[in-house]
C-alpha cells in the first residue's frame, strides 16, 4: 500500500490550469482500481493519495504520468506501507507484516 504525498511548486494558477488533466488522470486509476482515496491538503499546498499496487515501481510509473507532474506544477512523495490493519471495508487490501 502506498501513501502519495502531491506537494505544489507552482503557483495555484497553474496549478488550477493543470486541473482538469489531474482529475481525469485521477479516475483512470480509480477504474483501475489503483487508488483508494484522494484528496486536497488543508491548507490547499498539495494533497494526499491513498493507493494500492504490486510494486512501488508501477506506483512511480503510475505517478511520473501525472498532467501535474508533466506541467511541472507538483513533485510527489511515495510512502510504502505495509497495511497489517484496516477498516472492514479495505479487508481485501489487507497485508501480512512478513
Amino acid at each position: 500500500m502506498f501513501v502519495l504525498e502531491l506537494t505544489y511548486t507552482a503557483p495555484l494558477d497553474a496549478v488550477d490550469a493543470a486541473l482538469s488533466a489531474h482529475v481525469a488522470w485521477l479516475d483512470e486509476q480509480y477504474d483501475k482500481g489503483l487508488f483508494l482515496a484522494s484528496g486536497r491538503k488543508n491548507p490547499r499546498d498539495g494533497g494526499v493519495i491513498l493507493a494500492a499496487a504490486d510494486s512501488r515501481a508501477e506506483i512511480e510509473a503510475v505517478v511520473a504520468a501525472d498532467p501535474f507532474v508533466t506541467a511541472g506544477v507538483c513533485e510527489y512523495r511515495v510512502t510504502e506501507f505495509t497495511a497489517t490493519k484496516t477498516a472492514p471495508e479495505l479487508a481485501r487490501y489487507r497485508q501480512n507484516a512478513g
